[in-house]
């Protein structure tokens, strides 16, 4: 089985009774639960994370590029919108190997103007919006696919791309 990370960003927690005609009803242990079910029958083990802190993310981010770990589904809530430092460390994922996801529950282009950029796209293989929960089985039947098609990178050199910001 290939070992997936799966990161919820913050406010995530609160799913099931926070805005849940924009967000669903079901709650975050709910969507792992179905996510780490779906993921093994595609042979991934899924480890599911979510926290509120920007720091904390980064830090599972850099954890999953040191230790090899395979993919990645990211939904990095606000932090989508203004952490540079974070998609840094998600782009970094991607260029030691691994294959990464960001998932947005809701559409975010249907929404406020803020919400219609995200910096964590410019560092991912993949982007699902708009799809609710089902996002998450989405991103992983992709990850799964493309491990099907290519095996993961890991050891198989970096990939080009543009920096969404400094340093």
């Amino acid at each position: 089985m290939s070992r997936i990370y799966v990161l919820h960003g913050p406010n995530l927690n609160f799913l099931g009774r926070r805005d849940p005609e924009v967000y669903g009803r079901e709650t975050l242990a709910e969507i792992d639960a179905r996510t780490a079910e779906f993921g093994a029958r595609l042979g991934l083990e899924c480890d599911c994370r979510q926290s509120n802190s920007e720091g904390t993310l980064i830090d599972w981010v850099q954890e999953a590029t040191a230790a090899g770990v395979a993919g990645m589904v990211i939904n990095a809530a606000g932090y989508s919108h203004t952490s540079i430092a974070l998609s840094d460390a998600v782009r970094d994922f991607g260029g030691a190997g691994g294959y990464s996801v960001e998932v947005h529950l809701s559409n975010i282009y249907r929404r406020e103007e803020f919400r219609r950029h995200s910096w964590m796209s410019a560092a991912v293989d993949g982007v699902v919006v708009g799809f609710g929960s089902e996002g998450y089985l989405l991103a992983l039947r992709m990850i799964a696919r493309r491990f099907e098609l290519n095996a993961p990178r890991r050891g198989g050199g970096k990939r080009k791309r543009s920096r969404a910001g400094g340093g």
